[in-house]
């Protein structure tokens, strides 16, 4: 009886091993843990099925418990949010959600240091799936909240320490595409030097399907008036960043193309490159195609819907572009497929009773909501992006992990990252509705 124990609880240990050394999925993620993906590495289309593996989601289990580095702590900042997304700290501290399922954008406050809010208000309400938000002008005197909605860019009258809007919004770009099935998420930010406003918005489709075709000479007038590669039809002004002068009074432009769905938008603090963090396309297998986070280009061409990562056509689409051969930029940090990144944040806090190390400073955090459409679950946990004096290594590697429960079931899913007035992580976790604040033990 031992003896067949012993053989099975041998044989259930090599399988686990196995698992690990074959598959790398949730079960690998750990803090410290790195990962480099290149875009030379990638497998064939279809190496394996496509699938559609949404989780279930749970409460906490008493027996679970998010892992951070050593010299780190975790712990509920703020409890019974409603969908709590995006997160904007302002130049006073106060600390603004985005709640985007309940249409409204809420703003904790709390002093230096505190375990716990001391305040909570909603700032807006009825608003149309609100995500994105930006402060203007830039510094510690904003006079105006900006706010990116499903369809628009509106903006709050604001002055530091207001907890509620005061009056009614102004729009300033009342559409900002034809369109608003499919991606809803629209992030904004602000140039460095406060003159250009950037808006994401993504895709309306996977892959662009049945989109309809255009001729060569078609194409070469769409593309000087749209940029490189810039879809048409009920994709147009989608799967690109747009840039506006702040007052929305300069018609859009396209900035960059053939960004799927750049979900998060950021200034580089140092450089002041723009950066996106993108879901990339579904349908190719488990491995296809990465998701990303990279510095963003100025009339740069991502490959959306016709190629990926460099020259890597999309077999959807085969034959149809091969004017774009050798003309898609390709991202600088390529994450597990379906990982489904949602925002960055650069670390820059140098003092505060909450600051991390120094070896910290100038690295970004990521925050990955998770996949439901990989056979083998990756994501659900913040990663820390490694830089070099500003420059992406290709490297990431967990930060904070513990969310899923097993193979079909997950507790929390991060979607929105921030660094606290203190120097705290602050991550935003729409499946508990929580708002997670990461600290170095001092």
């Amino acid at each position: 009886m031992f003896q067949v124990l012993a053989v099975a609880l041998a044989a259930w240990i090599a399988a686990e091993n196995s698992h690990a050394d074959a598959i790398d999925d949730w079960h690998n993620d750990a803090p410290g843990h790195t990962r480099r993906i290149s875009a030379s590495d990638l497998p064939a289309p279809y190496a394996t099925a496509s699938s559609g593996n949404a989780p279930t989601i749970v409460r906490q289990p008493s027996a679970a418990h998010l892992a951070v580095p050593r010299g780190f702590a975790v712990e509920a900042f703020a409890t019974g949010l409603q969908g709590p997304r995006r997160v904007r700290v302002a130049p006073n501290g106060d600390i603004f959600v985005a709640e985007t399922k309940a249409g409204r954008v809420r703003v904790l406050r709390s002093a230096a240091g505190a375990q716990k809010p001391s305040q909570t208000q909603i700032f807006a309400s009825g608003l149309d799936r609100p995500f994105g938000m930006a402060f203007y002008p830039l510094g510690p005197q904003p006079q105006w909240l900006y706010i990116a909605t499903n369809n628009q860019v509106l903006r709050f009258a604001y002055h530091p320490g207001d907890v509620q809007a005061l009056g009614a919004a102004e729009i300033i770009v009342a559409r900002l595409t034809e369109s608003t099935m499919g991606h809803s998420t629209r992030d904004i930010v602000f140039s460095a030097d406060g003159s250009r406003m950037f808006v994401s918005v993504g895709s309306g489709s996977n892959v662009a399907e049945g989109e309809p075709r255009k001729t060569m000479p078609e194409i070469h007038d769409w593309e000087a008036a749209h940029g490189l590669g810039a879809a048409w039809a009920g994709e147009a002004n989608r799967a690109d960043v747009l840039v506006f002068d702040p007052d929305g009074k300069v018609p859009a432009r396209i900035f960059a193309t053939g960004i799927r769905n750049c979900v998060g938008l950021t200034v580089q603090p140092n450089s002041g490159a723009l950066w996106c963090t993108t879901n990339e396309r579904d349908g190719l297998g488990d491995e296809l195609v990465p998701d990303y986070t990279t510095p963003v280009r100025e009339g740069a061409f991502y490959g959306w819907p016709w190629y990926y990562l460099g020259s890597h056509e999309d077999p959807r689409h085969a034959g149809e572009r091969p004017d774009l051969a050798g003309k898609v930029t390709v991202p600088e940090v390529l994450f597990q497929a379906h990982s489904a990144s949602i925002t960055l944040a650069f670390y820059e806090a140098t003092s505060g009773d909450a600051a991390f190390p120094r070896e910290y400073l100038g690295d970004a955090f990521v925050a990955m909501h998770g996949s439901w459409n990989r056979s083998h679950r990756t994501g659900y946990k913040v990663v820390r992006v490694r830089l070099n004096d500003g420059a992406p290594t290709g490297e990431y590697e967990d930060f904070l992990t513990g969310f899923v429960v097993d193979d079909h079931h997950v507790w929390g899913r991060p979607v929105g990252v921030a660094v606290a007035q203190d120097g705290a992580l602050l991550v935003s976790d729409d499946a508990s509705n929580t708002l997670w604040r990461v600290t170095p033990v001092k």
